[in-house]
């Protein structure tokens, strides 16, 4: 008997549990007010600073011109890259060689120059 198990019935669903902590409230005269009068601002403030740049027709009729002139280098970098990882993998793995080609020896030699114990069975 004490397997059963019992379904509480006062638990909420779970689809429902976010229900209560949303703001629902209107918002106040005074407040949409103040909001859409910084909103104002802000426009005005961007469309002056875009005013204030200087050859705007200009820049947008080269504006492919760049596209692809930068497309173009980041390709030269993307190689010029590719070679400067390579030589440092060139300058990494001759080191590395030449390290274990040293240490090869040394062994070589620890093992040649180790006098040998005669051990002696009775």
């Amino acid at each position: 008997m004490a397997d059963l198990n019992i379904p509480n019935l006062n638990i909420k669903s779970d689809k429902y549990i976010f229900k209560k902590k949303l703001n629902l409230r209107r918002k106040s005269k005074k407040r949409l007010f103040t909001e859409a009068f910084f909103l104002l601002i802000l426009s005005v403030l961007l469309v002056y600073i875009n005013y204030l740049i200087p050859n705007k027709y200009l820049l947008l009729q080269n504006l492919p011109t760049t596209f692809t002139k930068s497309f173009l280098l980041t390709i030269d970098l993307f190689t010029y890259l590719y070679e400067i990882f390579l030589v440092i993998f060139i300058f990494v793995s001759t080191s590395t060689a030449l390290i274990l080609i040293i240490g090869s020896f040394y062994r070589l030699f620890r093992v040649f120059k180790r006098k040998s114990k005669q051990i002696i069975y009775k």
